[in-house]
């Protein structure tokens, strides 16, 4: 069993990640800017509310954590995703090695991933505009910022091209910097899915410093 700090639990990755430590009997600590969206009870979760811009108070929060995961998402809708996400990540990531905890796992994005050689998916056109900001953003985020972190053992899992809702089936691939697809060719896994590999990877520590992935 592990304490583990679980920033954006109430959002759409955050709400199957907080259900899959849960259910393996992990301690849960929720942090989320409203804590009435979370519907679960249960005797080893703890919900708290917080700005992640706020940097005292994510310190404090993540003190005496065995590992942080976090799922912040500034919202897809938000007109300011683009900045916020490039604003409050160094943030979260500088708040949690000032918290001494040594762990912290990233729900990241797989706009960085290669869908061709030399060409990521961010740049294969293939991305509405609706979401480009947001894609972008955590994406230079993991690039410019994560990627020189040498200090904290941080983990960056990138989803397939489609996380949706679905089934926990536990049959799933697992890649390094390279789009999983399907034998048609789609790029997808169910949200249910990659919260289960998310706690497989938090509970045995595969990898260190550097990026993952996971598809059909």
């Amino acid at each position: 069993m592990k304490k583990v700090t679980l920033i954006g639990a109430s959002g759409f990755v955050g709400t199957a990640l907080l259900n899959e430590l849960l259910s393996r009997g992990h301690m849960v600590q929720a942090i989320v800017r409203n804590p009435k969206k979370i519907q679960v009870t249960n005797d080893k979760l703890t919900v708290k509310a917080a700005d992640v811009s706020d940097k005292s108070t994510l310190v404090e929060l993540c003190k005496g954590s065995d590992v942080v995961i976090s799922a912040y998402n500034p919202g897809w809708n938000n007109p300011s995703i683009y900045n916020e996400t490039l604003k409050n990540y160094p943030i979260i990531l500088n708040s949690v090695k000032e918290a001494k905890v040594e762990r912290l796992l990233i729900v990241g994005g797989a706009g960085t991933l290669f869908c061709a050689p030399g060409l990521r998916v961010v740049d294969s056109g293939t991305i509405p505009d609706a979401i480009m900001g947001g894609v972008k953003s955590l994406g230079e985020f993991y690039l410019n910022t994560l990627m020189k972190e040498d200090q904290l053992d941080w983990v960056f899992f990138s989803p397939a091209g489609l996380l949706e809702d679905g089934k926990r089936t536990g049959t799933f691939r697992l890649g390094k910097d390279d789009l999983i697809v399907d034998k048609e060719g789609q790029s997808h896994i169910s949200v249910q899915d990659y919260a289960m590999a998310m706690v497989d990877e938090m509970e045995k520590e595969v990898h260190h410093k550097e990026r993952f992935t996971i598809g059909y």
